[in-house]
């Protein structure tokens, strides 16, 4: 088990690298004892050895209430954190052989250790749930503060049942990667991880617009859209989005993307979407409310309510 310290805030920020700068950097993942967090590190344990790049384990050990602590307090924290590092690190080298792990340890809350390293990731993964909370809790604390504020592109993991079989395989060709997507404006980055995902995993790109009736279709008298109208504004969004997609179709040609329009509310669309994927792909806008911890409506249903691993990628907008 390679150890490593973790930086203080103030380290260098990646938040400016390049994508491919980026999918050279570890994958990170925080352990903290709970099956949601076992079901995150395995999912990124999978994930780094598809880009093939290290696997940052991270365990953070929140300040205790109170002017001091003894030392002796402390030591047995770092010594349950070290503790959980090993058991996991053992377990998952015994599955993955060829997965090159680090470990770190913070003094410091676990949203905020996760954000500080993350800085230096190319992948934060994290389960949606940790420790804390209530029973019929869908989504906990440090999952809401990642989601709003990650630097780099973050992962959500739901629990999943036997995620530590013995001898599974990194996911190729399993599950199709969803992409939400909005052709009126598009965003570069989210479009490019989602090509990037469904290439690496050998995988179909489902790419979903939601779309609503334009304001003057409907008659303030009847308020009745006809069939026929209907079907000549769904063409247009339609070829909208086809012609919105066309450079990263060029970009990744050993991607098959099935473009998919639903006239429904966007959390509608990408959670039905989510039911039949392996990954789902969304936006997050960098944006004043974001540093205040708040999320979009649409990015706070799907995080509350996907069935498969949520991808939360940053973009400027």
């Amino acid at each position: 088990m390679e150890e490593r310290s973790h930086r203080p805030a103030g380290a260098r920020h990646g938040a400016g690298r390049t994508k491919e700068a980026r999918m050279r950097l570890p994958v990170l993942a925080g352990v903290d004892g709970s099956e949601y967090a076992a079901a995150a590190v395995d999912w990124a344990a999978r994930e780094a050895l598809l880009r093939g790049v290290p696997l940052l384990l991270l365990h953070a050990s929140p300040p205790l209430p109170g002017a001091a602590v003894p030392g002796a307090a402390l030591d047995r924290l770092h010594h349950v954190g070290a503790w959980l590092l090993r058991r996991t690190v053992a377990d998952l080298t015994r599955r993955h052989p060829d997965l090159q792990v680090e470990c770190a340890q913070a003094d410091d809350a676990p949203a905020g250790a996760l954000l500080t390293a993350a800085r230096d990731a190319g992948l934060l993964v994290v389960g949606t749930r940790g420790t804390g909370g209530f029973a019929g809790l869908a989504v906990g604390s440090v999952a809401l503060r990642t989601a709003a504020a990650a630097p780099c592109p973050a992962v959500f993991v739901p629990p999943r049942p036997g995620v530590f079989a013995d001898g599974a395989p990194p996911v190729r060709g399993a599950g199709q990667v969803v992409l939400g997507f909005d052709a009126h404006r598009p965003a570069g980055e989210v479009a490019d991880f989602a090509f990037s995902a469904a290439e690496a995993r050998a995988s179909r790109l489902r790419v979903v617009q939601a779309w609503a009736f334009p304001a003057e279709s409907v008659s303030s008298r009847t308020l009745v859209v006809t069939e026929e109208d209907r079907a000549i504004w769904e063409d247009q969004e339609v070829l909208r989005l086809s012609d919105a997609l066309r450079p990263w179709q060029e970009k990744y040609p050993r991607v098959t993307a099935d473009a998919d329009v639903m006239l429904l509310h966007p959390a509608e669309a990408l959670l039905n979407a989510s039911r039949s994927a392996g990954l789902l792909v969304v936006g997050r806008r960098t944006e004043p409310r974001a540093a205040e911890g708040r999320l979009g409506p649409v990015t706070h249903a799907v995080l509350h309510h996907a069935r498969c691993p949520l991808v939360l990628v940053p973009h400027a907008m």
